[in-house]
């Protein structure tokens, strides 16, 4: 069986958007006010046929214990970026961007060539833009004002990323 393409997930901005509206409640979570949406639970739960569910926020394992069980998810696994260290060979964003890329090199070295999707609210665009051409990766920017909609969902199962095909090269074709 094929190995499923990961799903790395944002809360703050995407599960946790910034205007409330309806349909969400307001947790108080570790000092914070945490809003979440009954729709989100049955969207993940539905996203998880496809793919292996991966949190990606600052929230770290704080979601598995906070989070997940008022979704009525199970503990997923985390992408750590409170540790990241810059190492050599990381991809590099100028200016502003460079803020908004801090998780990139992270979640390139989770996924270590499996293919994946990718929904938060802060993305650099021209990694968002780029990201067009790649068959192995799926990037979801999300409006963090409204969070994640059901568009999103539909978009990350219409088309899941796939393992790009490597051409076998035969001597004329170096």
């Amino acid at each position: 069986m094929a190995t499923r393409p990961l799903l790395f997930l944002d809360v703050d901005g995407v599960l946790n958007p910034v205007l409330p509206s309806p349909g969400f409640t307001a947790h108080d979570l570790l000092d914070h006010t945490v809003l979440l949406s009954v729709d989100h639970a049955g969207w993940l739960r539905e996203l998880s046929a496809v793919y292996e569910l991966v949190w990606a926020t600052t929230w770290e394992h704080h979601a598995n214990t906070h989070i997940a069980p008022l979704l009525r998810l199970p503990a997923l696994p985390v992408v750590e970026f409170s540790g990241y260290r810059s190492r050599p060979g990381d991809p590099r964003f100028a200016g502003p961007e460079s803020l908004l890329a801090r998780k990139w090199a992270p979640l390139l070295r989770y996924a270590g060539g499996r293919p994946f999707a990718w929904v938060d609210d802060a993305m650099p665009d021209s990694l968002v833009r780029r990201s067009r051409r790649w068959a192995d990766r799926l990037l979801v920017p999300v409006d963090p004002a409204r969070g994640l909609r059901r568009q999103h969902v539909d978009r990350l199962l219409a088309g899941p990323p796939r393992r790009r095909l490597r051409r076998k090269l035969t001597g004329h074709q170096r």
